[in-house]
């Protein structure tokens, strides 16, 4: 309660946007974790209740004779407009706000500021509801082709991987290690996807840190033996989802992509998923275009295809199907990067499972997906989605791209999905919201130093 400096605001008004002439007399509430407006009328007595995890932006427009605005901009593309009539408690209001969006440390996120009325059992069963290992036997690994290594048990090859990773059965110690130390961040080429029928596997990393003619034997000795773990084939596909600029300027800074004349068994292929600034830009683009206040048709469609996000959205769907067709039908492994293998890698590795696995799309199924390429792989949840205060240009609409992506799928193929899109819209909520443990943190092994399970269980 110390960053609140005005716990309640009387004869505020909330603006209806479209008709701003009508307004909900109310008194503004500020607790620790949300922002609530009670109407003044005693027969309906409605509340507005914003999670203060969920506020990207308070603004403020010049105070008016009638009052002072405050608009706020949340994480999920609501608006709340109010007018409080003085500006002193307006300053007040959006100063807490701004404070109470933003913490400075994980114990004040909202999952981790609250105790549940859950007992033990219902602790612990939440915990244990999605299970990695389950899902990977599933789809029968480990086998005689993909075995699980412990080089990871303790974060030392990989600090942003899980802890257990699978690896071709021919893969030894030394080439684990060695092609650890080659690739950006330490991300080898490990397994996140396979197929039963054709043997194909997907398997996901970072770029390799090759320059202009660095090589490594070991990484070469990986890449083969993802090779060697699908009999049928003589050649792997290493998709690569940047453009082959951005691929080639790395190159610059000791990094870039595999040189065929070294790895004489992949086949390379650039995909052209723009980055994480770029996708930023672009969403912020299409949030403005919807909240043009009375836009024409051609002003909207004009808005849409300038802001880039569906042909963004068609990028990360065409390296989603290039991997698919590779694995099913022509029985080919991939190995898919990016720079860092946490954001587009993930995209492409998660669009491929949905298209190649009708269990990942099921609600259960489709929550594991994310538990495995998003999660455990690594992906920057604190980083992209504000959860902290940070880097601005750390943020970006990752996973908000993955779900559009299941869900311009599940348009076309309804019949193909157990679920709609207030499940997808529900998932997008919580990867803000703080709500759950699982969106918290950077990696499985930050989130483990936090103690988060721990903190869950009461322990």
């Amino acid at each position: 309660m110390e960053h609140i400096r005005t716990p309640k605001v009387e004869n505020v008004r909330l603006i209806d946007r479209t008709a701003p002439r009508k307004a909900t007399v109310g008194t503004l509430y500020l607790s620790a974790t949300h922002t609530i407006f009670v109407e003044n009328n005693p027969e309906t007595r409605r509340e507005t209740w914003v999670l203060h995890s969920m506020v990207a932006s308070v603004e403020r427009p010049p105070t008016t004779p009638s009052g002072s605005h405050l608009v706020v901009h949340t994480k999920n593309f609501q608006v709340v407009q109010l007018l409080i009539p003085q500006e002193r408690d307006a300053m007040d209001v959006q100063a807490s706000l701004a404070r109470l969006s933003r913490p400075e440390k994980y114990s004040e996120l909202y999952c981790l500021s609250i105790n549940p009325n859950a007992n033990k059992e219902e602790r612990e069963e939440s915990w244990s509801f999605l299970d990695l290992q389950a899902d990977y036997r599933r789809m029968g690994v480990p086998n005689n082709l993909w075995v699980s290594t412990p080089a990871n048990s303790e974060y030392r090859v990989c600090d942003t991987y899980p802890s257990e990773l699978f690896v071709p059965k021919s893969a030894t110690p030394p080439v684990i290690v060695g092609s650890s130390k080659f690739r950006s961040r330490g991300r080898l080429p490990v397994l996140t996807y396979f197929h039963q029928d054709t043997l194909a596997a997907i398997c996901r990393c970072s770029q390799p840190l090759s320059g202009f003619s660095a090589r490594s034997q070991e990484d070469e000795q990986m890449l083969e033996a993802i090779m060697k773990s699908n009999p049928g084939s003589d050649y792997i596909y290493v998709v690569d989802t940047r453009p082959k600029l951005n691929a080639m300027a790395n190159r610059a800074a000791g990094k870039g992509y595999e040189n065929e004349d070294h790895y004489t068994n992949i086949k390379l292929q650039f995909i052209g998923i723009e980055n994480i600034h770029v996708m930023r830009n672009s969403q912020q683009k299409i949030i403005d275009v919807g909240e043009l206040k009375t836009p024409s048709m051609g002003d909207f469609l004009w808005g849409l295809e300038s802001s880039g996000w569906l042909k963004h959205i068609k990028a990360v769907l065409d390296a989603g199907v290039f991997i698919a067709k590779a694995v099913a039908e022509e029985g080919i492994s991939v190995v898919v990067h990016c720079s860092d293998g946490w954001d587009r890698t993930a995209q492409a590795c998660s669009v491929a499972s949905v298209l190649l696995e009708p269990y990942y799309r099921t609600m259960k199924g489709l929550m594991l997906l994310i538990e495995r390429d998003w999660v455990s792989f690594g992906h920057k949840f604190s980083h992209r989605y504000s959860h902290l205060e940070g880097d601005p240009k750390e943020v970006s609409p990752v996973i908000d791209q993955f779900l559009e992506c299941v869900w311009q799928l599940s348009e076309q193929f309804p019949c193909a999905f157990e679920f709609n899109e207030r499940f997808l819209v529900q998932l997008h909520r919580h990867v803000y919201s703080c709500q759950y443990g699982n969106f918290l943190g950077n990696s499985q092994k930050e989130r483990r130093d936090m103690g988060v399970k721990k903190l869950g269980l009461g322990h």
